[in-house]
């Protein structure tokens, strides 16, 4: 078995020859409840094949092989932290940027995670928090995400916000559910040919066969996974300068790379995205996005 923080592959043991996928995927991923192993079957995340071929995207009643390879995508899953409570690790950057009894607005940087991907992780954004606000452990949606009512991509930069009670994480996840409340980005992206201001109201859906990437889903579809989820992003542009539009972006969700798809569909995808595939100069060292 080999894995690092973005995968974890494993050989099925001659033992595991007729076994169901999802009972060998559960045990190499100890902390891991039913519900979430079934979700990264659900999403895409477990592929399987003859050693030295191609491996194939299983279904979690897939009937294994001894001696066939499973490949355990890790990376950027929305539910992987399973229901391990996270580490408190007070080493762990945290820039708070608004404290009040019932709540907290912290500014994420670029390149940490929200959450953790395994039970031992450290270095999140949920293991500082934890840290600094134990009352937070009892909060949030899974026991892996304290306090946290929403998350960025890992190498978006900027505010998130937690609950510090119960109670609070209802009325602000209620708030984000209905639609209440406002979110504000700033991104950067070629402007040659892009509006002053608009409009993107386009569904979402993952990408077939690439499970980094989601693109814009099909509104007449009769298949729900090929319609995808509705997603509205309204924009304007700030600045222009130097073949670059500075551009401020209102979400009141925002559904996983909603900002970053709806710009690539449009021919302007962010600058240094290489996900979607942007030719603008990567001077960051990673996509030009920050929740403002």
């Amino acid at each position: 078995m080999s894995n690092d923080s973005s995968h974890l592959r494993f050989d099925v043991p001659q033992d595991g020859s007729g076994r169901r996928l999802d009972q060998l995927v559960a045990e190499r991923l100890p902390g891991w409840s039913r519900s979430a192993v079934k979700r990264l079957f659900a999403e895409g995340r477990i592929h399987v094949g003859a050693a030295g071929h191609r491996l194939h995207r299983a279904a979690k009643g897939f009937r294994a092989t001894a001696g066939q390879v499973v490949r355990i995508d890790l990376d950027g899953a929305p539910s992987a932290g399973a229901d391990t409570p996270a580490v408190a690790d007070s080493d762990g950057p945290l820039h708070v940027v608004l404290e009040r009894q019932d709540l907290v607005v912290v500014d994420k940087p670029a390149g940490q995670p929200c959450a953790p991907l395994r039970p031992d992780e450290t270095g999140t954004l949920a293991n500082a928090l934890v840290a600094r606000y134990p009352e937070m452990a009892v909060v949030g949606f899974r026991p892996s995400e304290p306090g946290l009512c929403h998350r960025l991509d890992n190498d978006t930069s900027g505010l998130v916000l937690a609950a510090r009670s119960p109670s609070s994480f209802q009325r602000i996840t209620e708030a984000l559910r209905d639609e209440q409340l406002q979110k504000r980005y700033l991104l950067l992206c070629a402007e040659q040919g892009l509006p002053d201001r608009g409009t993107i109201d386009a569904p979402l859906r993952s990408h077939p066969r690439d499970r980094h990437r989601v693109i814009p889903g099909d509104p007449d579809s009769p298949d729900s996974r090929r319609r995808g989820r509705a997603a509205r992003t309204a924009f304007r542009v700030l600045q222009r300068h130097a073949g670059l539009a500075l551009v401020e972006v209102r979400v009141s969700k925002a559904l996983r790379h909603q900002i970053r798809a709806h710009f690539a569909s449009i021919g302007h995808p962010l600058a240094g995205d290489r996900i979607y595939r942007s030719t603008l100069a990567d001077t960051l060292g990673r996509h030009a996005l920050h929740a403002s």
